[in-house]
């Protein structure tokens, strides 16, 4: 059945009004709809440490603050001492004017600042601070203690900070000149802030890197930046009037050989007014990555703009895309800067700056250019000579090439060029040092003979792994015996003896010279100390133990005789009285042997030694330059080596040697004796004190009294570390400490050196166990072989 029209019209008006119909469920109902969240003001405490975590968003911007600060104050010098990285201890004390006692209460509240008192003041601000922002930041987020005096005060005042405000009224102090300021526990409050810092390992290295760049600019203010605890500072300058001098203290005598003065300028008001004046690095230098120490108004700042377009110059200038090292100090009007930018001020707004960068860039362009026509190669000369020599050289000729390389790399001319050595020409070559008409093709070396040493650079280079040629012509050995003559003469003036005698001691030594021994001795690298009397040297493939005393004792024994009557001489600052000096050694002996004699006999014996040694003052003035005066004190000794002094608590055992030791009826027998008591003087004994590493340390700590150990309670018995702490002797640990390392620097830096130039082993120390073998590589391969 069919519906009408109205019937029609009358269902699809019902179908519109069930659409219409809206199902709430119960969660509707029970929850109506929210509003809007209400605006509340914010606790002062909340504001002030979102804002110092903003400020100071790691250690090296608190430091940075601070430095600037100290500069504004006038200093001349900055020492920062860091603490891991600075979560645990940031110090930086200055000499700068101080802080005002009256100043003190206000110091770290926000927005307190001695550089400006209105907004106007911003278009010419001088100053680096200006917020006075960090200080307040600082106490949010850290412990602050503040030491100042200033100008004309007796003594400083010293402060805490906490949440902007003082702990404690100022406290009388003793103090030096200026202000040090501490900061403790850095973000001890931001706990993942402290927990992200605490994993990174690079945070004291971006302070030394501020430091560095703060010395290169500042050159009249010297800085100083080590960890603490540290004996040695990682950045360490003092103030220079030449930049140059300043990038050299900082990052070395290789950087700074190869830079470029550069400057550009402009005076166009309509476009741009700035000066620049710097140093670019020039086409010789290779880097990595680039290091750009950019100053605006003496403002460290960033400009990745600037950055970026000297990279473009060098990376279309120069092959391989070298990354430059560049120093730039850019001077603008006060009102051209915006130094009002960033959180951490590490950017500026420039006025004209798309004109600056431009220009900047064009002056680096046409430096660069300039500086390829002109560019010299000297590594690559190096590494070419270096390798004719190593090629061509018979084995002894490279126990003096690197002289005959330093020569020839002065007299050579930039240009120069070495044509490379091919197979064919190293047979056929006439002017070719030990080359021979016959010589075979060169071996390959196999895989257990090659040795990562190189005898002349304990620190190695690229030679140190060529093969050497033997050599078969006699010729060669002649002329170089001349030649290592000539500079041992250099070395040692007028070494050729004029007495028979001594003569003759010369001769025997070079007739008991052990020929393997020597060419142990002559090509060995030191690699360190094994305990307190061997060392442990490389020879080729093998390893050694080599006694320090026995050896240092034969090459002062030798070099006595070798400059025999020609020393320099040592001035002691106080002459000691001889007989004081052998009374002291015969105690020691009585000591030694668990004996006591009369203090009569010892006084008559010091007094018949005082007595021979004054009438033979003469002689040993002249001929070992021992200078006695005429009351009987010693007041000079001989320079056997150079850069080396013998221990002088060993002088009163000297001095008893050669009073009673020395033969003095015989010529020859007295210079041998008395070169041998030198020889046990000058040799390197361990030092009086016991090794204070390992076992030793127990020497330097007290053993508590029965009275201590019984009055002692039970709480400081459980804490046993304490007290074995309280214990040590510092200043006599500190004493050994010292005594010890200097002389394992001596054994480095002047024994080893000394005896591949001179020292010509006797035949006895084979077998006197002077040397021993501990291992061998070629054994080596064949135990790993069978394993």
């Amino acid at each position: 059945m069919e519906k009408t029209l109205g019937e029609e019209k009358y269902a699809m008006e019902e179908e519109e009004e069930v659409e219409d119909i809206v199902v709430l469920d119960d969660e509707t109902i029970n929850n109506p709809r929210k509003e809007p969240p209400k605006i509340h003001r914010l606790e002062e405490s909340v504001i002030n440490r979102i804002a110092a975590g903003e400020v100071i968003q790691r250690p090296v911007n608190a430091v940075k603050e601070l430095v600037e600060n100290s500069l504004d104050a006038g200093a001349s010098s900055v020492t920062v001492v860091v603490k891991d990285g600075g979560l645990k201890l940031i110090q930086v004390s200055d000499d700068g004017h101080g802080i005002r006692l009256e100043d003190l209460p206000i110091l770290c509240e926000r927005h307190t600042t001695s550089k400006l008192s209105k907004f106007e003041d911003l278009q010419t601000i001088k100053s680096m601070g200006f917020r006075g922002e960090a200080l307040a930041s600082m106490t949010y987020v850290g412990h602050v203690t503040v030491t100042t005096i200033t100008p004309g005060q007796l003594h400083g005042y010293r402060v805490s900070y906490r949440d902007g405000v003082m702990e404690h009224e100022p406290k009388p102090c003793a103090a030096v000149k200026g202000t040090q300021i501490m900061i403790e526990n850095l973000f001890y409050n931001m706990t993942a802030r402290r927990k992200t810092l605490l994993n990174s390992a690079d945070d004291y290295s971006k302070i030394v890197d501020l430091l560095s760049r703060f010395a290169v600019h500042h050159m009249n203010v010297g800085f100083s930046c080590r960890k603490h605890g540290g004996a040695r500072a990682d950045v360490h300058t003092v103030a220079t009037s030449s930049r140059l001098d300043a990038i050299q203290s900082v990052y070395g005598a290789s950087i700074a050989r190869n830079l470029i003065k550069i400057e550009a300028s402009d005076n166009d008001t309509s476009s741009s007014v700035f000066g620049m004046k710097g140093f670019i690095s020039n086409s010789n230098y290779v880097a990595k990555k680039i290091t750009m120490v950019l100053f605006i108004n003496d403002r460290l700042v960033e400009c990745s703009a600037l950055k970026r377009a000297i990279e473009i110059v060098y990376g279309a200038t120069l092959p391989k895309a070298s990354k430059p090292f560049v120093y730039m100090s850019i001077e603008l009007p006060s009102e051209h800067v915006d130094v009002n930018i960033h959180p951490t001020k590490r950017e500026v707004s420039l006025l004209n700056q798309e004109v600056i960068i431009e220009r900047i860039q064009a002056e680096v362009e046409l430096q660069l250019m300039n500086s390829n026509e002109t560019r010299t190669f000297q590594e690559q000369l190096e590494f070419v000579l270096v390798h004719w020599l190593t090629v061509n050289c018979t084995e002894n000729l490279m126990r003096v090439y690197p002289e005959i390389l330093s020569t020839v790399l002065q007299i050579m001319k930039p240009s120069a060029s070495i044509p490379p050595r091919t197979s064919k020409d190293s047979n056929t070559s006439p002017s070719t040092p030990g080359a021979t008409g016959s010589a075979s093709k060169s071996e390959r070396v196999p895989v257990h003979k090659m040795v990562r040493t190189d005898s002349q650079d304990p620190a190695g280079r690229l030679h140190a792994y060529m093969q050497v040629k033997p050599s078969t012509q006699l010729e060669t050995h002649v002329s170089l015996s001349s030649i290592r003559s000539s500079k041992r003469q250099r070395r040692n003036p007028r070494e050729s003896a004029d007495l028979t005698s001594v003569q003759e001691l010369i001769d025997e030594i070079d007739n008991n010279c052990h020929a393997g021994l020597l060419d142990i001795v002559k090509d060995c690298t030191y690699v360190g100390m094994a305990d307190d009397f061997f060392a442990l040297l490389q020879y080729k493939t093998h390893l050694y133990l080599a006694n320090v005393v026995n050896l240092s004792k034969e090459l002062m024994y030798q070099q006595v005789l070798r400059r025999f009557a020609h020393f320099n001489a040592i001035q002691l600052s106080d002459p000691a009285p001889l007989r004081d000096l052998i009374i002291l050694a015969l105690k020691e002996e009585d000591m030694e042997a668990d004996c006591n004699e009369d203090d009569v006999l010892k006084g008559k014996i010091a007094e018949m030694n005082t007595e021979l040694l004054k009438e033979k003052a003469v002689m040993l003035e002249e001929y070992f330059c021992i200078y006695i005066d005429p009351q009987g004190n010693l007041s000079r000794l001989p320079v056997i080596l150079d850069q080396y002094t013998p221990d002088m608590d060993r002088v009163p055992e000297f001095v008893l040697c050669i009073g009673n030791d020395v033969e003095w009826e015989d010529e020859r027998s007295c210079f041998q004796t008395i070169s041998a008591a030198l020889a046990n003087f000058y040799a390197m004994h361990p030092p009086i004190l016991p090794n204070p590493s390992g076992e030793g340390i127990e020497c330097y700590t007290r053993k508590p009294s029965k009275e201590s150990l019984g009055g002692e309670s039970s709480s400081s018995r459980s804490d046993g570390k304490d007290v074995e702490k309280n214990e040590v002797e510092h200043d006599l640990l500190a004493e050994a400490q010292t005594a010890w390392a200097q002389r394992e620097w001596c054994v480095q830096h002047v024994l080893f050196p000394a005896m591949r130039l001179f020292l010509k082993p006797p035949n006895s120390m084979a077998n006197d166990g002077t040397f021993v073998q501990v291992a061998s590589l070629e054994k080596l391969y064949k135990i790993f072989e069978r394993c």
